[in-house]
């Protein structure tokens, strides 16, 4: 399942792009896949990778996590594949992933030494949440403080504090957008929807915030009706993505559009018992596996295609999508949701 991941690695990190299945070097790495990187492979750790693969991704990755960091605590996101960084300061949402990637490995990595390095670099980032501009930027970083605030030895008062902090902007602008007939936070639904809601639902359950959560569940049942078609799941494209009022754009998909999904449904599951998400979340998995608008099978050797356009699946396997596909396949095979023992 790995195997794709582990020839796009190499010691320094995730190349970003691929040229069919074979890592296209000139494409260099960014801070945006290696924090992706760094779930996936925190999570192989726990689930038997061997014991040499487990280590020399999650090292890998760290260590370019630790090198990005800039001395305020933000991060670098672009770094040529002759090591030199392409940026003085990285994306918001870069910033964001690497607080995702840093609390989830603060939380669930099997080896102190790699819960005390990430609890490090997440600290010294922390006070920059407050200053994200952007609501997807914001949601990674709130997926991150929630799995920090399931971590050992951290300062719950202050991770509370910053959680409110990153993402009651996100309910403002659902409380100021949404309608009767767009419960959405913003105008036009474009990239990686799903963590809106997932960020807003993760947030009131760690944070016993009702409100929030009830917010969530509202935006993710309305994004469904908008991505789940009959037994499909059809993501918003970024070939004009989906105005209010317009309509929705059907390429290109993303394989990034069905791991949010899958994520989110998880989450309303668990917040609310409805077995609707837990379909929702089977349905965004079969998009991987031809359960999609091409028909195509997306996946080889633990690789994925980086999308759907309407002339059919792309034959390129880079770094984001193949990531997508693994958290995804990972998230579906949780000992908690004993139904979706899916093995691929």
């Amino acid at each position: 399942m790995l195997d794709h991941l582990v020839a796009m690695t190499d010691d320094t990190g995730m190349i970003q792009h691929a040229t069919h299945d074979i890592p296209n070097r000139a494409t260099g790495y960014c801070t945006d896949d290696i924090a992706r990187a760094l779930i996936v492979a925190v999570n192989a750790s726990r689930r038997g990778a061997t014991e040499a693969t487990g280590k020399r991704l999650v090292t890998t990755y760290l260590a370019y996590l630790h090198d990005s960091q800039t001395p305020d605590g933000w991060f670098h996101n672009f770094m040529g594949y002759d090591r030199s960084w392409q940026d003085h300061r990285g994306t918001a949402d870069s910033f964001g992933r690497a607080l995702w990637g840093l609390g989830h490995c603060m939380r669930f990595a099997p080896r102190d030494s790699w819960r005390r390095i990430a609890a490090r670099l997440f600290v010294a980032a922390l006070p920059h949440v407050d200053d994200l501009e952007h609501l997807r930027s914001r949601a990674y970083a709130a997926l991150g403080i929630v799995h920090a605030l399931e971590a050992p030895d951290t300062d719950r008062l202050v991770l509370r504090a910053a959680l409110v902090a990153a993402v009651r902007p996100i309910a403002d602008a659902f409380a100021r957008e949404a309608s009767t007939d767009w419960r959405w936070c913003e105008p036009v639904m474009t990239y990686d929807n799903a963590r809106l809601p997932e960020a807003l639902i993760r947030a009131g359950q760690a944070l016993d915030d009702v409100r929030l959560t009830n917010a969530g569940l509202q935006m993710l049942a309305f994004y469904a009706s908008v991505v789940i078609e009959g037994e499909t799941f059809v993501p918003v494209g970024n070939d004009g993505w989906f105005p209010r009022g317009g309509t929705k754009a059907r390429y290109g998909q993303q394989p990034i559009e069905a791991a949010g999904m899958i994520d989110a449904s998880l989450a309303a599951y668990a917040a609310s018992g409805d077995p609707a998400n837990l379909r929702h979340a089977e349905i965004a998995l079969d998009w991987f596996f031809g359960g999609n608008t091409a028909g195509a099978l997306l996946v080889s050797n633990g690789g994925c295609c980086d999308g759907i356009d309407p002339q059919g699946a792309s034959c390129n396997m880079g770094a984001e999508s193949t990531l997508a596909y693994l958290h995804s396949a990972m998230a579906l095979v949780r000992p908690s949701v004993a139904r979706l023992q899916i093995v691929r």
